[in-house]
């Protein structure tokens, strides 16, 4: 195990890939290179073996961690003399806009599904509780969309809550990014699953404590797990810009996308004005909210450039 950067005061173990891919040990390969490639998200990189190497294995640590904690739920059951309903076992993901969330979140979702025991996964992205555009125009909030301040905090904690209870149906908002707003009177219903992942920018974010000493609950309080994505400055403005540059030649061209006005661009232009975007927003939230939050995380996947995962750090239990 490679202890660099380890000063024998830090709270995680830190794993070369070549490291870490052999803590996969027998655990089988569920997904076909088809399967993978529909995975992906635009401009990620993933294949099989990026999978192997780094999802498997997480796949067999985190096994052992919902078996661990079904153990001591149902033991907590015994002590208390209660029948609670399940208890789902939820996994936060955080990190940066353009850094993979989404990739890890459905390659996650969709080892963890093909389980022996077949667990029933949810995926769930915090965008749906940004509050709607009409909202955010009027509260001055359209350029600190993603900030903390934008989503429906109250809403998502409640949500959270009531996944926790075992309450069913709950009711999740469905956010487009076509139209970069919240759809009205449109829902998921995630109906007791055995484990949720939340995927989101600012899922780790904790506030200020309270001066009274009241509890104020934040959304990582729900999770059981928690995982950030990381990558350098450089790379993160990259990626974001080579997106913007994709999706100017896709889904901006749709009359409906809300960055239409966006797709006539020239190269040039696009970006400059992708570069202006990230540096305006993007890289203060990442500062400001998002970047604070990483030694929150369980466990923390480092990106290189190409955006291959190039160390993992665990933290210790």
């Amino acid at each position: 195990m490679d202890q660099r950067a380890d000063d024998g005061l830090s709270p995680y173990r830190i794993f070369s890939r070549a490291e870490w891919a052999k803590l996969r040990e027998d655990t089988p390969m569920t997904l076909t290179a088809e399967e993978v490639t529909q995975l992906r998200s635009l401009h990620d990189r993933l294949d099989i073996a990026e999978v192997e190497e780094i999802y498997l294995p997480l796949s067999r640590l985190l096994s052992m961690y919902v078996a661990a904690t079904q153990r001591l739920f149902r033991a907590q059951q015994r002590f208390l003399g209660t029948e609670d309903a399940k208890m789902p076992y939820i996994i936060g993901i955080a990190g940066s806009v353009a850094v993979g969330k989404s990739t890890t979140a459905r390659v996650l979702q969709a080892l963890l599904a093909r389980w022996p025991n077949v667990p029933r996964v949810d995926l769930v992205t915090t965008d749906g509780f940004l509050y709607p555009n009409a909202v955010l125009e009027r509260e001055g909030l359209m350029q600190k969309k993603g900030f903390p301040e934008s989503y429906d905090l109250p809403a998502l904690l409640r949500f959270l809550t009531d996944v926790k209870a075992g309450r069913r149906p709950v009711r999740a908002p469905v956010y487009s990014h076509l139209i970069y707003d919240v759809l009205p009177n449109k829902w998921i219903e995630i109906d007791r699953p055995d484990i949720l992942i939340v995927e989101g920018l600012n899922v780790l974010q904790t506030g200020r404590p309270p001066k009274d000493g009241k509890a104020i609950p934040f959304v990582s309080d729900f999770f059981d797990f928690s995982i950030y994505l990381d990558a350098d400055e450089d790379a993160l403005r990259h990626w974001y810009v080579d997106r913007f540059l994709a999706l100017r030649g896709t889904a901006f061209r749709d009359p409906r996308s809300y960055f239409h006005r966006y797709a006539q661009l020239s190269d040039a232009e696009a970006i400059e004005m992708a570069t202006s975007i990230w540096t305006r927003i993007n890289l203060v939230n990442l500062h400001e909210n998002i970047l604070p939050t990483r030694q929150r995380a369980d466990l923390i996947l480092k990106k290189g450039e190409s955006h291959a995962i190039e160390e993992v750090a665990l933290r210790r239990l």
